[in-house]
């Protein structure tokens, strides 16, 4: 039987940081289930694109639309063997929910696997999980993770850092890094491709 992973989007997640580990955990054989909170499985999240283009920050520009395959209202955490967190917008309001936040306190009570990428590390700081821990995120993100008694650290953009059952990384050019993380993780290890 296949692993399952539950992976948390909203609208304007990050195109690329919802589709590529979608379909990149796909290909390896686990059984993914993306879901939003108040979205039923076939209903979409509209992605947003990121891009540094000659601002101070990125620029946010509509992405496509993504197809959620479970209802978030159906879910259990304990059916699940790791937890996805993707970034972009969607962060900021999906922590708002009180199932998202205990949903991800189950992982890491039960030390399951997570991984968490650019603004997806602001589920982590609501729920309280990052104390003591030292991780990554988007660097706008690092304040919350210092207020919320982590350790922020300031890494290539293409890096992950892994402490425990937790792998996360700054943004969508780390997807090889923190996806090799969360397969070890997860007690993957790929070979010979």
């Amino acid at each position: 039987m296949a692993k399952k992973i539950l992976m948390l989007a909203g609208d304007f997640v990050e195109d690329y940081e919802v589709m590529v580990p979608f379909q990149a955990l796909q290909a390896v054989g686990f059984e993914v289930h993306a879901v939003c909170p108040d979205k039923k499985s076939g209903e979409n999240v509209a992605t947003a694109i990121h891009d540094f283009i000659g601002f101070q920050t990125y620029a946010e520009l509509r992405g496509h639309n993504f197809t959620l395959n479970a209802s978030f209202d159906k879910i259990n955490p304990e059916d699940y063997d790791g937890l996805y967190i993707c970034g972009g917008r969607a962060p900021e309001y999906i922590r708002l929910n009180a199932k998202v936040i205990s949903y991800t306190q189950h992982f890491f009570e039960k030390n399951k696997p997570v991984a968490a990428i650019c603004h997806g590390i602001q589920i982590l700081t609501a729920a309280d999980v990052v104390k003591g821990r030292t991780l990554t995120a988007y660097p706008a993100v690092g304040p919350d993770i210092v207020r919320a008694g982590g350790t922020w650290k300031d890494i290539p953009v293409t890096d992950a850092i892994t402490e425990g059952n937790l792998t996360t990384s700054p943004a969508w050019p780390g997807h090889p890094a923190i996806l090799k993380e969360f397969f070890k993780l997860l007690g993957v290890s790929i070979a010979g491709i």
